[in-house]
């Protein structure tokens, strides 16, 4: 004859076998090949592990999982006021990433935000710095600028700041009807430069070709029939035939010499 099984001993074996299971499954964790675990061993420093399987003694020990990938941090639009008073809103991208978890975990809380405030303060202070103008034309500069100072001071929390890239730089209406202005004022500066540029090789290069003519009686002859047989080319009933500025001087001259004989 069979008889059923007692409940309440099968319940009381069963519950510390999974208290067990339970247990070992805390112990064993996986980390990812970009992954790292800072392990704190009644609550002091022990060690960095990962990635793999790292197995991590129940109520002794305590994990922290590090992410060791590039992270990508959206600085918001800061208000600034530039070097030569005007107000712009400037905003900027920062690539960092986690080189020593240990620091990254011990030395700062929640790096991830103080990176952030950092980088806000930052570029405020930096693009400050600045005139308007080299804002525009020197992003390069200031990029480089940003970086040094924030990965000078993220050193510290075991954090590398790879790349910074200014985004946009934002001017009320009112800046940017007077940067056009002040545009269009240079390019009409630039064109009446080189306009007078032009005009001053042109009479350079007259004045030549009219001293060497001038010393050459039969160049201007040259010159002179050149010119009608342009003349004759084109297709006009009137015909105006130059005069040589020195034969009017003969005839000029010719009253004169009768007068004083």
């Amino acid at each position: 004859m069979l008889f059923p099984p007692d409940i309440p001993a099968l319940t009381g074996f069963a519950i510390p076998i999974l208290i067990l299971l339970a247990l070992l499954g805390y112990s064993f964790r996986i980390l990812r090949e970009y992954e790292r675990g800072v392990v704190f061993m009644l609550g002091r420093f022990w060690k960095v592990k990962g990635p793999g399987l790292v197995i991590v003694v129940p109520f002794i020990q305590q994990m922290v999982r590090v992410d060791l990938r590039t992270r990508v941090l959206d600085v918001p639009p800061q208000d600034v006021i530039s070097r030569d008073n005007v107000s712009v809103q400037v905003n900027a991208v920062i690539y960092y990433r986690v080189m020593d978890p240990e620091k990254a975990i011990i030395q700062v809380e929640h790096y991830n935000i103080a990176t952030s405030e950092l980088a806000q303060t930052t570029l405020r202070s930096v693009v400050g710095q600045h005139e308007l103008d080299e804002m525009l034309a020197e992003r390069t500069k200031i990029n480089a600028d940003v970086q040094r100072i924030l990965d000078e001071q993220t050193g510290a929390w075991g954090i590398k700041v790879t790349n910074v890239e200014l985004k946009h730089i934002d001017l009320n209406e009112i800046m940017v009807r007077a940067i056009a202005k002040q545009a269009e004022a240079e390019r009409l500066r630039r064109a009446k430069i080189i306009d007078a540029e032009g005009e001053q090789q042109a009479a350079e290069k007259l004045a030549e070709a009219g001293a060497i003519l001038s010393g050459r009686p039969e160049a201007m002859q040259l010159r002179y029939l050149g010119a009608l047989q342009n003349i004759a080319g084109e297709r006009s009933s009137t015909i105006v035939f130059p005069i040589p500025m020195d034969l009017l001087e003969r005839f000029g001259r010719a009253p004169a010499e009768k007068s004083e004989n």
